[in-house]
């Protein structure tokens, strides 16, 4: 049975991409350079700050003075308006409260700055009890390395087989890919698309949180 549930944050537990694409466009537009409509951002957003910083430029915009004001830029914005349109997705609350009270040990994996990760978390999800937080953090490798995928399953102390993993990219695709024996969801509702999640590998799909809780349970009914 399931024991633990791992959950990525943006895209999947909470629609932060409003956020994500003014405090974006901010920086872009302090650094003198053209913005980008909201949409176009689900599509930067995934591999970490620096990667999205690196999608919004112009190639030509790309140098390393550039990209450091670009982050300090989206780094005062973003935290001072991190909650203006981000919201979580339908269902999704209830769905953590379910799982918390059916014993299940809970955890977030998260790409985002680690700062940020667990402001926004004590934010929408206070009175969710994660056993982990974690984002963004210097020295350690980000997704689709599998480390902090591992970090967490050691201080659970679980298996792999008895963790399911929900996440809502291509990017979280891979990064169950490298747990051998982690079961992997891919959520519908998120920035990318239910093609990019199959051409990554998964196989599990929720359109719903309740699709999610049913794989869950069946499980544990095994």
């Amino acid at each position: 049975m399931y024991k633990l549930a791992i959950f990525d944050l943006d895209g999947t537990l909470l629609n932060s991409i409003g956020d994500l694409a003014e405090s974006c466009n901010y920086a872009l537009k302090m650094c003198g350079f053209d913005t980008h409509p909201v949409n176009a951002y689900n599509y930067f957003v995934g591999n970490g700050i620096m990667a999205l910083i690196e999608r919004a430029l112009p190639e030509k915009g790309r140098d390393n003075k550039t990209l450091r004001e670009m982050k300090e830029y989206f780094l005062w914005h973003y935290s001072r308006n991190n909650n203006v349109f981000t919201k979580p997705y339908d269902g999704i609350v209830m769905l953590l409260r379910r799982l918390m009270s059916d014993g299940c040990m809970l955890a977030v994996a998260s790409n985002k700055y680690q700062e940020a990760t667990e402001s926004i978390i004590k934010s929408y999800f206070g009175d969710i009890d994660f056993i982990r937080v974690l984002g963004q953090r210097e020295g350690i490798p980000i997704k689709p390395n599998p480390y902090v995928i591992n970090e967490i399953l050691a201080c659970a102390n679980v298996c792999a087989e008895e963790t399911i993993y929900i996440g809502d990219s291509g990017v979280d695709a891979q990064t169950a890919s490298r747990v051998e024996g982690l079961t992997f969801i891919g959520v519908t509702w998120g920035f990318r698309t239910r093609k990019e999640l199959e051409d990554n590998g998964a196989i599990n799909f929720a359109d719903t949180c309740e699709d999610i809780w049913n794989i869950y349970q069946n499980n544990k009914a095994i």
